[in-house]
């Protein structure tokens, strides 16, 4: 047959794409075309299914996951083109490749405008339908790199410097990133906030088989806990009150990479439990249907709390906590290593002084060993936040946190009276009205969220802040 002697011709085709990572549903009622599609697609992807009419087709969506559809135009009872609309109006987002023995212009037009990626007509060789189906498949591919990379520009974290240092401690994590990166285990990392997690992420993804695919971080904190499902596994349009399209989650653009999943603790039970079914099945349910998607990718994820605490307290999964921690790292407290303090404030330095556009400070023994006393409690993010606002400023300055003596400094009339919150509260508001009332910029020289600002300003019942800023 000449289906069968093109198909042998074409199975030399690119070696190095992975077919088998895709998965493919042929409509066609000729028995014939859908025998012979089946049989030369299934030896290269995944999975194939065939189904002789829509209805057949529907049944197999329900319940299974396709990235494409190879579909005939003329079915019984409703025509290919009819269906993709129906398909399309209902957030079916895959690549749909339609196949005809008998078409015209207008027959084409009509299936690029109902959402068609291409259009074949019936007698076809072999390598015609797989160099489609390729050409689909890396479009989306591209497509899901896009995003990611829009993604990463929009949320990278700006201490990405966070892993440089000679420090024993530094050393000593390098090293292990370095054997464990080529692992495909779980990975729980522990720290406090700013010392450089998603750093330390990075670095792993960078050094395992994965570094080639996305690498996708997820604040587990800052997304509300009834939207945290959508996020990470995508939802079906009309799933809840706002879905309005099909959108895929952030474990279908990881596919092959790398989530991070940053403060993890603070993931709901209910949440906790899905995620651990993902972990264990390889497999989720976007919001809305029953069907099941295949995933590939590795977990890191990240916290600043104590996580056996957490457990201990019933607020979180001991059988999840077991299955993210296979392999546990802890990222160093910038005070554990200040020897650091200069390599990181010279990095910081260079790059800052570019984005802003001003001359780099100089870095004298007095202010290194100034920088070394003090405790740092927003780690290397508040050690940034420091360089940043002293170029900004054109000096370190002479009295902050950085440089505060050990020895009490004399209190003002009333002062030793106030309590700890009130201390707090007149730092927040000096802070808050020295930067006109912005609060994300005070925030960020806080070293705390914008979420965490709002809190306390609805605590302290203050309706406004200086300036009014926001």
């Amino acid at each position: 047959m000449q289906h069968e002697t093109a198909a042998a011709a074409a199975g030399g085709d690119s070696a190095e794409f992975n077919w088998q990572a895709h998965s493919i549903l042929i409509v066609d009622d000729e028995e014939g075309m859908r025998n012979f599609l089946e049989r030369t697609l299934k030896r290269r992807c995944g999975l194939v299914e065939a189904a002789a009419g829509v209805e057949q087709a529907e049944a197999l969506m329900a319940r299974l996951h396709f990235d494409l559809l190879v579909l005939d135009i003329a079915l019984p009872g409703k025509s290919g083109v009819q269906w993709l609309h129906e398909l399309r109006a209902h957030g079916f987002a895959g690549d749909v490749i339609l196949i005809t023995a008998f078409a015209d212009m207008d027959t084409a037009i009509g299936a690029l405008r109902a959402g068609a990626s291409d259009f074949i007509l019936k007698p076809f060789r072999v390598d015609q339908i797989l160099n489609s189906i390729k050409r689909c498949f890396e479009r989306a591919g591209l497509a899901r790199e896009n995003f990611v990379l829009r993604r990463e520009l929009a949320e990278r974290s700006t201490d990405l410097l966070g892993l440089i240092g000679h420090s024993p401690a530094i050393q000593q994590l390098r090293g292990l990133i370095r054997r464990v990166g080529q692992m495909p285990s779980t990975v729980l990392l522990l720290g406090e906030s700013g010392t450089g997690k998603e750093v330390a992420a990075r670095a792993l993804h960078q050094m395992s088989p994965r570094a080639h695919r996305p690498f996708v971080p997820l604040n587990c904190a800052a997304i509300a806990s009834e939207l945290i499902e959508s996020e990470l596994f995508g939802h079906v349009k009309g799933a809840f009150t706002g879905a309005t399209e099909t959108r895929n989650g952030l474990f279908y653009y990881a596919h092959g990479g790398t989530l991070f999943l940053d403060e993890i603790s603070e993931l709901p039970l209910a949440m906790q439990t899905r995620l651990l079914r993902v972990l264990e099945e390889r497999k989720l349910r976007p919001v809305g249907t029953e069907r099941e998607v295949p995933v590939d990718v590795r977990i890191i994820a990240a916290s600043n709390r104590d996580l056996a605490a957490e457990v201990a307290a019933g607020r979180f999964r001991q059988d999840l906590y077991f299955r993210l921690a296979v392999v546990e790292m802890r990222v160093p407290a910038l005070r554990e290593r200040v020897e650091d303090i200069p390599d990181l404030v010279s990095h910081f330095m260079t790059l800052l002084s570019m984005q802003l556009g001003v001359a780099p400070l100089p870095l004298s023994h007095e202010l290194v060993t100034r920088l070394a006393a003090y405790p740092w409690p927003g780690n290397v993010r508040e050690l940034r936040n420091l360089v940043e606002r002293s170029l900004i400023l054109g000096a370190f300055p002479a009295a902050t946190g950085a440089s505060a003596r050990r020895e009490p400094s004399p209190a003002a009339p009333g002062e030793l009276e106030l309590t700890l919150e009130e201390v707090e509260k007149r730092h927040i508001l000096r802070v808050v009205e020295a930067c006109a009332g912005n609060k994300a910029e005070a925030a960020r020289r806080l070293a705390v969220s914008r979420k965490t600002l709002d809190r306390k300003f609805a605590e302290w019942g203050e309706a406004a802040t200086p300036g009014g800023g926001d």
